[in-house]
């Protein structure tokens, strides 16, 4: 690796970690802020304060790393060109390409490393979190919860059934677009309950335009009986609404092979809306970290335009912050496409950095 390398590398890799760490920071301070009448009021130990944060920095990191990626090489190359350095380069003969390649191999190194970081780390931290913030605190969150209608629940029950529904509210104890299945010892499907809408009573659910398919022991497409209901009271052993809020399925806690492997299990269940919200889900996991890869990609064509030396630091923080600020909401709006049934999943997950790379190869082509 030649000099000039080693030191735009070098300056990147310490602006990065400097970022990120600051973020980390800001982040616990202002949780800790927020909730501290909830850590006060219930005496929580600084030790398990400790172990609670220490688990929030890998989601933290995945995260924030993008933006600390495009901060640190905007600032490095800000620098560069305050000393003319970029324009000593090019006049030497160094391409776009080649100027750019410590940052551009950075990029890569760090999409590899959040990539591993959000398979081998991720899941288990997000898992103690939970544990964390049931046994010893209580957040605002836990108190909105019960307020706030529930989406695409999806959780394992008692006597192996799967449940699949697209709204629970909590308030009135009510259930939407209902499937159950249950499954035999050998996670076989044995019946398959469908209905429109359920009630709690105080004792057991009651189902709502119901329908009932018994199987085949393993035979998914050979049904053996088939019942209609207008109204069906459920087992009374079914889970209670109280059951439902601590059984959800959290995709956070699982990682890529988990979660393809609950998909493919399930994935001939007729949970349509469900499964699908789940391979977003799957895409986005497989997707995320190559953000850091790609945003550094659109940043490095406005990094290199020679600007007014004064205002090159704060030219270099703004286009950062309006660069994150338009990845993240098109990101956003692409996933909730996809949810919502617009977009095949695998569109929703990647169209947005195919587009952000379109952009960035465009502007280097133009002005390289």
């Amino acid at each position: 690796m030649r000099i000039i390398e080693r030191h735009i590398a070098s300056s990147i890799v310490k602006i990065f970690i400097s970022t990120a760490f600051v973020f980390c920071l800001l982040y616990i301070l202002i949780d800790t802020t927020s909730t501290l009448d909830e850590i006060i009021d219930r005496k929580v130990p600084f030790s398990i304060l400790v172990e609670y944060y220490l688990s929030y920095i890998p989601l933290i990191l995945i995260q924030t790393s993008p933006i600390a990626c495009l901060i640190a090489t905007l600032f490095t190359f800000g620098a560069l060109n305050n000393n003319n350095e970029i324009i000593v380069m090019r006049a030497s003969g160094l391409n776009f390409w080649q100027i750019t390649k410590p940052a551009i191999c950075f990029g890569l190194i760090v999409s590899a490393f959040i990539f591993w970081i959000n398979e081998k780390y991720v899941p288990d931290a997000n898992s103690n979190l939970q544990k964390i913030r049931l046994e010893n605190m209580i957040l605002k969150v836990d108190r909105d919860k019960r307020k706030k209608a529930i989406k695409n629940l999806t959780f394992y029950g008692k006597n192996n059934r799967l449940y699949f529904i697209d709204t629970f509210n909590p308030q009135d104890f009510e259930l939407n677009g209902i499937t159950i299945l249950e499954h035999d010892n050998n996670a076989n499907i044995e019946q398959k309950i469908v209905a429109l809408s359920g009630k709690w009573t105080g004792i057991a659910w009651k189902f709502f335009q119901c329908q009932v398919t018994s199987y085949e022991p393993g035979e998914i497409n050979k049904a053996k009986i088939i019942k209609v209901y207008p109204e069906k009271l459920m087992d009374s052993k079914m889970e209670t609404p109280e059951d439902f809020l601590k059984q959800r399925l959290d995709v956070n806690s699982m990682n890529i092979k988990q979660l393809n492997d609950y998909i493919n299990r399930f994935s001939n269940s007729g949970a349509v809306k469900a499964l699908n919200n789940l391979r977003v889900d799957l895409h986005q996991k497989i997707a995320s970290p190559f953000g850091n890869f790609i945003i550094i990609l659109v940043g490095l064509p406005f990094a290199l335009i020679v600007r007014s030396k004064k205002r090159s630091t704060f030219t270099s923080l703004g286009i950062a912050i309006i660069i994150g600020f338009l990845f993240y909401v098109a990101n956003a709006v692409a996933l909730a496409l996809g949810k919502g049934g617009l977009f095949p999943p695998i569109i929703s997950a990647w169209i947005v950095p195919v587009i952000f790379t379109g952009v960035a190869i465009t502007l280097i082509e133009t002005y390289f």
